[in-house]
């Protein structure tokens, strides 16, 4: 066999070639969506992911014979190193991720570079996988590689687990999706809490407003950060990456589909739900994610009208002065069924995908149970001494 050759990302050929190598590796798997071309060059590129604007990050290649086999990212967020160690992250941690492989050798070979760098920026721990941050792609899958991922969520070669395992990593912590049929009312109970919510004069649950987008934009923010600030792997979301991730998911806001709850007329929690882009991406995105004109088309249309469309929620939370209260179960639950019914009466919505959640976050498990929603697919995340 020719010899495996690992080198740097160091040029805008080589940043293309780094998103291109994906689409390739996975044209053959009918469950993987390929994302438009032009928003992955985004992702790794300094200038316009503002995730490097807090993070150093190198990529690596893979060659065999001049060909291009394979792709990882290093990279050391320095908003991640300022985390409590007891929250994942921490002094000394770094993290690879981005991998892709067309066999275990050159995954064990990508993983080595990758730590090699780490190592020399003198990282003593690294998490994986991260794809790029905790906010975007965090984990390999493990389970439910039998139907695609929903918007904003990964899907992996089943090998991958086995490969990175035999790397020498080992398992911190899974993350889950759960899946529920809407067209379900829910149990009597939660319809129950619900109509108690409904009759008390200091819950007020309202849309987003697009004319105000920035300014609902923050307030999302702002809870999601004070919300998630003692869960494991936390890194406090810039004002620039929600800025970034608003102008890209702006196409996808539907202010019926995201909520906002006020108590005494305080923000205090907020839930995103987002129209399943990936069903039309497999439909338009072709396997090299260009679109034709035509598919381009069709995706404008369905943008403007996305109709039917499966649901997921991305997002959650509650301040943290109200976590663990019967008051925070009761906003997720209004919040639930309040975008639930919306979904139905204006999207056609048969299906809709909670997460991730963290498998130990028993406050998000026992609303995913509460509302009869079962796991449909799992992310591992690894870590290792280096």
């Amino acid at each position: 066999m020719a010899e495996l050759v690992i080198t740097p990302v160091s040029s805008k050929a080589d940043r293309a070639a780094f998103v291109d190598v994906a689409y390739r590796l996975n044209a053959a798997d009918q469950n993987w969506v390929p994302n438009l071309r032009s928003e992955e060059i985004s992702k790794f590129t300094p200038g316009k992911n503002p995730f490097f604007e807090h993070a150093k990050v190198q990529l690596f290649l893979a060659r065999r014979d001049g060909k291009i086999v394979g792709r990882i990212s290093a990279h050391i967020d320095e908003l991640a190193l300022k985390q409590p160690v007891e929250q994942g992250m921490g002094p000394g941690t770094g993290n690879w991720g981005a991998i892709e492989a067309d066999s275990e050798d050159t995954a064990r070979a990508l993983i080595a570079a990758a730590e090699e760098w780490l190592r020399v920026q003198g990282m003593t721990r690294v998490i994986a996988p991260m794809n790029l941050s905790v906010w975007e792609e965090p984990g390999i899958q493990v389970a439910g590689h039998d139907h695609p991922p929903m918007v904003m969520m990964a899907h992996h070669n089943a090998a991958y687990q086995g490969w990175i395992e035999r790397a020498g990593y080992g398992l911190v912590k899974t993350l889950r999706t759960f899946d529920l049929d809407v067209r379900k009312e829910f149990p009597p109970l939660i319809q129950r809490i619900v109509s108690s919510g409904e009759k008390n004069a200091r819950i007020r649950i309202r849309e987003v407003e697009l004319k105000q987008f920035d300014r609902d934009a923050a307030i999302i923010c702002e809870i999601l950060n004070d919300a998630w600030s003692d869960n494991w792997g936390f890194v406090p979301f810039t004002p620039e990456e929600i800025a970034y991730t608003g102008k890209a998911l702006k196409p996808l806001v539907h202010p019926a589909l995201i909520h906002i709850a006020e108590y005494d007329g305080e923000p205090v929690a907020f839930m995103m739900t987002l129209p399943d882009l990936n069903g039309i991406q497999m439909q338009v995105n072709k396997r090299s994610g260009k679109p034709s004109i035509l598919g381009l088309i069709k995706l404008l249309l369905w943008l403007r009208k996305p109709k039917p469309a499966d649901m997921r929620v991305p997002l959650m939370g509650v301040r943290k002065s109200l976590q663990s209260s019967r008051l925070a179960s009761q906003l997720a639950f209004m919040m639930i069924e309040y975008i639930r019914r919306a979904a139905i009466a204006n999207f056609g919505t048969k299906r809709a995908e909670i997460g991730w959640v963290l498998e130990d976050n028993q406050g998000m498990v026992a609303i995913a149970d509460a509302i009869s929603s079962k796991v449909n697919r799992e992310y591992a995340v690894y870590d290792k001494v280096l």
